[in-house]
C-alpha cells in the first residue's frame, strides 16, 4: 500500500456514529482506468450468465451514485434480469437531492411496487452514495428486505476527494435553496438528524443478508469508509470506484450473495 495516496484522514465523529465530510489524500486519476473494467466485463463468462447461481424471479432494486441515474447502471440493470432476476429502476434522473425525501416520496413507491408485483421480499443494490440510501432503507423496512449491496458506498461518513466534497457542497446548497421548508438545516451532513441519517447508525437487521463491497483502488471514498462493522459481509475485489459498476467481479458476487440471500 502506498504511504502517499491511502492515509486515513480524521474527521470528527458526531454523536450518530457517522464520521463528517472529509478530504481523503486518494488519487482520483485511476478513476480513468473504468473503461477497461467495462471491456473486461464483456469479455468475462459471468456476464453472460455462466458459472453464477441463477435468480428466482425476486424484485432486485438498484439504486445509482451521486449525480449518477439509471442509465450509466443499464449494464448491471440488464445482466440482473437476464440471470433470472425482477429489476426495478430507481426512477432517479440525478442522484442530487435530500436522501431523507428521496426515500420517502420515490424509492417508498418503487419498493412498494416490487412488493406488490413480486409478492416477496426484496433486495436492494446501490452503487456508491446508492448503496448508502440502500442501507438506510433496509433499516427503515427490514420486513421486507430479504438483502441490501452496497457497491463502493461510504456507509461509515463521506470522506473522499476534495472534487466530490465540493460537489456535495454546491449540491447542499441548491437543496437548502429548493426545499429549505422541507429539510434540516444540516440537511446532506453528517450532523443532520432526519430518518434518514438515524437510520444509517443501526445495524443491519440480522434478518436482511447484507453485503458491502469496497475497492482499495478507489479513487472517489476512502475505501475504509466503505467496510461494514460485521466483517464477514466485506468483500474486496480489484477496480476503480466508477468501474465497480462495470466490474466482473462485483457481479459475481452480487450473483452469489443474492442466491444465498434467497436460500
Amino acid at each position: 500500500m502506498g504511504s502517499g495516496t491511502r492515509t486515513r484522514p480524521t474527521p470528527s465523529r458526531h454523536k450518530n456514529g457517522l464520521e463528517d465530510h472529509a478530504e481523503a489524500h486518494i488519487s482520483i486519476w485511476k478513476e480513468a482506468l473504468f473503461g477497461a473494467e467495462l471491456l473486461l466485463l464483456h469479455a468475462s463468462p459471468v456476464y453472460y450468465g455462466f458459472g453464477i447461481p441463477r435468480g428466482n424471479g425476486s424484485a432486485v432494486v438498484v439504486i445509482p451514485g451521486f449525480l449518477g441515474n439509471d442509465e450509466y447502471l443499464g449494464h448491471l440493470n440488464g445482466w440482473l434480469e437476464r440471470i433470472g432476476y425482477r429489476v426495478y429502476m430507481s426512477g432517479i434522473n440525478l442522484n442530487a437531492e435530500c436522501p431523507n425525501l428521496l426515500i420517502r416520496y420515490r424509492l417508498a413507491k418503487i419498493v412498494d411496487k416490487a412488493l406488490r408485483e413480486t409478492g416477496g421480499k426484496i433486495h436492494l443494490v446501490g452503487h456508491s452514495l446508492g448503496g448508502v440510501i440502500a442501507r438506510a432503507v433496509a433499516n427503515q423496512r427490514p420486513d421486507d428486505v430479504a438483502s441490501v449491496t452496497t457497491i463502493g458506498s461510504p456507509i461509515r461518513g463521506v470522506v473522499a476527494h476534495h472534487a466530490i466534497l465540493s460537489a456535495a457542497n454546491v449540491v447542499r446548497t441548491q437543496i437548502l435553496r429548493e426545499q429549505g421548508s422541507k429539510v434540516l438545516p444540516d440537511c446532506y451532513t453528517a450532523r443532520c438528524t432526519c430518518e434518514f441519517i438515524c437510520s444509517l447508525k443501526s445495524q443491519i437487521p440480522q434478518s436482511v443478508l447484507e453485503t458491502a463491497i469496497y475497492t482499495q483502488d478507489d479513487g472517489v471514498v476512502d475505501w475504509r469508509y466503505c467496510l461494514s462493522n460485521q466483517q464477514e459481509c466485506n468483500f474486496e475485489v480489484p477496480g476503480t470506484h466508477i468501474g465497480l459498476a462495470f466490474n466482473a467481479s462485483v457481479y459475481a458476487l452480487v450473483a452469489k450473495r443474492l442466491h444465498l440471500a434467497n436460500s
